[in-house]
């Protein structure tokens, strides 16, 4: 199991034989690389930590105003303007959204749970759906999207 004993033994916890928190590389630190494959739809695991009232680096936001830390697995996944889990904060679930091989790092899309970012920064994924520059989700207008370095509106 990943996390310590003060969370308590839930059997859906990440375990150490599917998960390590690895360093990815220089610019993007580190990651959940999945030691198994995952299936879309399958439940990846079950989410602890403690809850702060603060935005910081390695929080999830829950709801307004109360963030999980997780310094063990969900603090650790990376960004991907095309990711491959889910996170829902009211069931502390992880939930692949689409199939996960071996090996694979695990990434969500950090405005699915975060109003507003510990830091913004640009997305190095350079995907069809790359956004550019990663924001919360009410850090940028609706129906914009990032050019470069600038906002440009839709319509």
């Amino acid at each position: 199991m990943l996390y310590p004993k003060k969370f308590g033994n839930n059997p859906l916890f990440p375990q150490a034989s599917d998960f390590r928190v690895i360093t990815k590389d220089q610019s993007t630190g580190y990651g959940v690389l999945a030691m198994r494959s995952f299936c879309a739809g399958e439940l990846v695991a079950v989410i602890a930590g403690d809850v702060v009232p603060d935005i910081l680096q390695h929080t999830l936001q829950i709801s307004q105003g109360k963030h999980l830390l997780d310094t063990y697995f969900t603090g650790y996944l990376l960004h991907s303007c095309s990711p491959n889990i889910s996170v829902d904060m009211e069931s502390m679930a992880v939930t692949a959204i689409q199939n996960i091989p071996t090996n694979t790092f695990i990434c969500m899309g950090y405005a699915q749970t975060e109003e507003i970012l510990y830091k913004q920064f640009h997305c190095s994924g350079g995907g069809q759906v790359c956004r550019g520059w990663i924001t919360g989700s009410l850090e940028m207008p609706a129906g914009a999207f990032v050019v470069n370095t600038e906002v440009t509106e839709l319509n």
